[in-house]
Formats: structure tokens, C-alpha cells, sequence
């Protein structure tokens, strides 16, 4: 073996190490026993890692715990016969631009290791039976082409855009009230939530039918309520103006893929003295009184902390963490509905995607305008039409996708759907279903791919490999109890839930995740933040624009 060889083999052997000692994360259950942590977090999702790295970040002993083999939450993939897909990111907004507070939250957190690849201009294509319709950024692009599409609708049109502004500087005094200390909170929350409930209270289609009554019109610019869970007379208009705006400048994509995101926090967090332990599920929140205290693992383990933050969200962690407990603020807050379940159908071909004639573009395929009425006849008959098709493409959104998954495409289709309609498998194990189970999955699968086959013709015939996930396997991977895949419903109810914030009765309890903030990995993301803020009564992110 020649002194070449030897370099080879060397620096595979230490990318291997690497490899695997990221796996399991450095720590295990062994190693963690002995150390007094000042804090717990419960579930490594986007949430739980931001919080984990801002507190690690200033010096405080930290342990992450996370039920899953990985960690990373909605921000994991997985690997099927060479190929890999996302199980929830699929384009992000706003973290490309410069003075992006989401961004730079990113890059401090990763210490620049996480890079992202800004999609082409086309981020969203809005498909209905009869028209097209292509969201382009930048937001003078999107106006134009909304506008060369309804000339007759330009005044609706500049009204709303003006309210997508309105609103997102109205919600920056609402989510910064939350991480004020609980008594400032509660003098000031009429003042400070006044401008922001004015348009949380409101629907979507409330808003939207006071500036139009073009049925069409208000169809397109709803396109995107995927990304939220709710049709348009369902959805608070807030959730849908946030979303809207979000994208407005365009969309990116983690380089390496969404499993760069966990890849490239964890780190920080080892190297400030944390631990991240996966396999490692908590039954229970340990508390004297009404004061929490530390936690208890699946397998009967006790860990002591100073302080328990938990990112598992606010129905986890209330109903199963704290069945033991009477708290207050749930007797209010669970009169708010958990989101929806979705199918997402996992593509594989054994082609790259330019010889396939894809791009990065998502496309968001509607059987007609109508979304609530679209959503209604599925709600009340699986068979009918799928309210809603979207379909992501990683492997053209991912610089390096080609580098590491040659010649393979990965495409994702993913529509809503109910627990309810799977809920009598629910006692059967993960791949152990039975034959019924799978003739159902089975025959959603040929439903969906036939859609995409009338979409893009040139697949047909192509396909190597696909995988259907139901909302049974959102509550076996993610662990939420009824396979929601957004949390709380972004319902106007939601947003008037004044105990929505990190802090709760329990004292040196806090909460964080989507339903802290909304929904989305950027969503989640400042929810991390407005949890280190609350705990540390000092605003992260003032400090950050310095």
C-alpha cells in the first residue's frame, strides 16, 4: 500500500468515526447519569436544538433527550435502496437575505456550518384544472405576474400585499410580549396584542372576501395552505399572511439536504459540554409540587436538572408528560384542535432530474378553487378527489445531491389526511400492519402516482421505487399521539390563547416548538429563541442583529 493509499484510507476510516459518532450523537444513556444539568430538553426537533445551543452557547450544562433513533425532528430523512427523502422540510424563505434575524439565528447556532442553496425564482407553481399559475420572487415579480393574471383586481391586490406587511410588524410586538416576564405580560398583553388579534380573530377567507369577490383570485392566493394545515375559512388569516410573506423574496434549501440542519447544530452543543442522547424517550416529567424538577426515561432512568424545556409540543406534553399533573392553562388551551394528518408518497428513479426534465419548482395541484369545498368532499369521502397534491423535488433542490446520490431522483407527493381513517391499525407495530393495511396504503399510492403521471407525463413508466407514509407513521417516527403533522390547528381560536407562551405554572417549566410560535422550520426555529429569552429575560435576537 503506497503513502496515497494510506491517506485514503486514513481519512475514510475518520469519516466513518465521524459518521457514526454522530449517530449516536457522542453521548449515551450511560455517560449522562452522573452529571447535574441546568437543563433538560425534551425533543431534539428545530425547537429543542435552538434552545439547546443558545443556553450551551452561554456557558450552561445541557441535555438533549430524543425518542427517535436520529435526531432533528421534522428535519430528518431516511434512505430506501440508495435513495433519501425529507419527512417535513421542503423549502425555507427568508434565510438568504442578509439582514435575515432567521438567518443569522442559523448561523449562529450552526457557526456557519449550515449552508442553504437559494431555489430558482419560480418557487411555487399553483396548478388548477383550467390554469396555471407561477409565484416568482422577487415580490415585485409576484405582484405583476398576480395582476397581469386580474387586471380587473390591482387595488385588492395592492390592499393585501399592504396587509402581509401589516401584519408580520404587528406580530413581532405579539411574540415579543410572550418572552416578557409573566406579570409585564399580562399588564401589557391588551396593548401590545391589539393590532395583531385584530387579524388573528379573522379568517382567512374573512379577510380575503373583504377586499374581492373573485372566487378565482381568492383561490391562488390561497395556493400555498398546505404549508399551514388549514383551508382558507378555517385558518386564521395571520398564519396565512406570515406564510405569504415568507416566501415573498424566494425560497432555499439546506445543502446536503435536511439532515444538515441537526448535522451541523449538534455540534455546538457538544462542543459547549452538551449532550444530545437519541433512543432515549422521556415517559414523564418529574415534579415536587408544582415544580419540575427533572425527568424520567422510558425505561425508568431519573435525570435531575435545574430546569426542563420542553419541544415536544404543548398536547405531548400536557396529556403524557404531565398526566400526573393538573395545569391550569391546558384546561384552555385544549380547547384549541390538533392539525390534520397528510399521506406523503416517497418517489425514487433511477435518473437525475435534469434527464427527467424536473426542476426545483414545487407544484401545489388543486382540483378546483374552491379549497374549503375541496377539503370538505375528501373530509367526507377518502376516495373522492385529493384536496390538495403537492409535489417537492429535494434531489433538484440540493447542490449536492448528485455528488452524493448519482443518477437517482427523489420526489415527494403529499396530500391531507385523518388519523381516523387508519386509526383501526393503530395497535399494530410499525411494518407489521397487516395485509388490509397495506392494500389501503397500496391503492392511495396508485391513486396518487396516476395524478402525477397526468401532471408530468415523462415519469411515467420510471418509477423505481415508492413508499407511502400514512399519519400512523407521523405518531411512530415523530411521536405525536394522533399523527397531527402541524400541532395546534392555526385557527383564530389558536391565536387567542393567551397561555401560549413559554412559560407555564409549573415552575422551571418552560415550552417551546411551532405551537409557541406557528408553524414551519423558521417558525420553530424563533420559538427556540422566544424560549431562551423568556428563561433568560434577555432578548436573543436584539442581540443577534448587533
Amino acid at each position: 500500500m503506497n503513502i496515497n493509499e494510506i491517506k485514503i484510507s486514513l481519512f475514510l476510516i475518520g469519516a466513518i468515526n465521524k459518521f457514526v459518532k454522530f449517530l449516536l450523537h457522542i453521548s449515551s444513556k450511560n455517560n449522562i447519569l452522573n452529571k447535574q444539568y441546568d437543563f433538560i430538553v425534551i425533543g431534539s426537533g428545530i425547537s429543542g436544538l435552538c434552545s439547546a445551543a443558545l443556553l450551551s452557547k452561554r456557558g450552561f450544562q445541557v441535555l438533549v433527550l430524543e425518542k427517535h433513533f436520529k435526531a432533528g425532528g421534522f428535519t430528518h430523512t431516511f434512505k430506501r435502496q440508495g435513495y433519501e427523502w425529507d419527512v417535513g422540510i421542503h423549502y425555507i424563505g427568508d434565510v438568504h437575505r442578509p439582514y435575515s434575524l432567521s438567518g443569522a439565528l442559523f448561523r449562529y447556532i450552526s457557526e456557519d456550518r449550515l449552508q442553504w442553496n437559494k431555489m430558482s425564482d419560480n418557487y411555487d407553481k399553483i396548478v388548477f384544472p383550467d390554469k396555471e399559475y407561477n409565484f416568482f420572487s422577487p415580490k415585485e415579480r409576484f405582484v405583476n405576474d398576480l395582476k397581469n393574471n386580474f387586471p380587473e383586481e390591482k387595488k385588492a391586490i395592492d390592499k393585501y400585499m399592504d396587509l402581509l406587511d401589516v401584519v408580520a410588524k404587528a406580530g413581532k410586538a405579539f411574540y415579543a410580549a410572550k418572552a416578557a416576564p409573566k406579570f409585564v405580560y399580562k399588564l401589557t398583553y391588551s396593548i401590545t396584542s391589539k393590532p395583531f388579534i385584530k387579524f388573528a380573530s379573522q379568517t382567512t377567507m374573512e379577510v380575503l372576501s373583504s377586499l374581492t369577490t373573485n372566487k378565482k383570485l381568492i383561490g391562488v392566493l390561497c395556493g400555498q395552505w398546505g404549508d399551514y394545515g388549514l383551508p382558507p375559512s378555517q385558518s386564521s388569516f395571520v398564519m396565512h399572511a406570515m406564510v405569504a410573506r415568507h416566501y415573498l423574496d424566494g425560497a432555499n434549501y439546506p445543502i446536503g439536504g435536511s439532515s444538515s440542519i441537526a448535522a451541523s447544530i449538534v455540534p455546538t452543543i457538544q462542543k459547549n459540554g452538551g449532550h444530545v442522547v437519541v433512543s432515549a424517550g422521556v415517559k414523564k416529567i418529574i415534579c415536587e409540587g408544582k415544580r419540575a424538577v427533572g425527568v424520567m426515561l422510558e425505561d425508568g432512568t431519573e435525570i435531575a436538572a435545574n430546569k426542563i424545556i420542553s419541544s415536544c409540543g404543548v398536547t405531548n406534553t400536557f396529556e403524557r408528560l404531565l398526566r400526573d399533573q393538573s395545569v391550569k392553562e391546558y384546561d384552555q388551551i385544549k380547547k384549541v384542535s390538533i392539525s390534520g394528518g397528510h399521506l406523503c408518497l416517497h418517489i425514487g428513479i433511477n435518473s437525475s432530474y435534469k434527464k427527467l426534465n424536473l426542476t426545483d419548482t414545487n407544484i401545489w395541484l388543486y382540483p378546483g378553487y374552491d379549497h374549503d369545498k375541496n377539503v370538505l368532499n375528501h373530509s367526507q369521502n377518502m376516495n373522492s378527489d385529493f384536496p390538495l397534491i403537492y409535489f417537492s423535488f429535494p434531489s433538484a433542490k440540493d447542490p449536492k445531491w448528485q455528488q452524493d446520490h448519482p443518477n437517482k431522483t427523489t420526489i415527494e407527493l403529499i396530500t391531507m389526511s385523518q388519523y381516523e381513517w387508519f386509526k383501526r391499525w393503530s395497535q399494530k407495530p410499525w411494518k407489521k400492519r397487516g395485509e388490509e393495511y397495506e392494500s389501503t396504503k397500496e391503492a392511495l399510492s396508485i391513486r396518487l402516482l396516476d395524478r402525477m403521471y397526468e401532471h408530468l407525463p415523462q415519469l411515467k413508466g420510471k418509477v423505481d421505487y415508492y413508499e407511502l407514509s400514512t399519519p400512523l407513521s407521523t405518531r411512530d417516527m415523530s411521536h405525536y399521539q394522533r399523527g397531527e403533522l402541524y400541532g395546534l390547528n392555526h385557527t383564530p381560536s389558536r391565536f387567542n390563547q393567551k397561555s401560549l407562551t413559554p412559560r407555564t405554572s409549573i415552575k422551571n417549566l418552560y415550552l417551546t416548538g411551532q405551537d409557541i410560535v406557528s408553524v414551519g422550520l423558521t417558525g420553530a426555529l424563533s420559538a427556540g429563541a422566544l424560549t431562551v429569552s423568556a428563561i433568560l429575560r434577555k432578548n436573543i435576537l436584539k442581540d443577534l442583529r448587533k
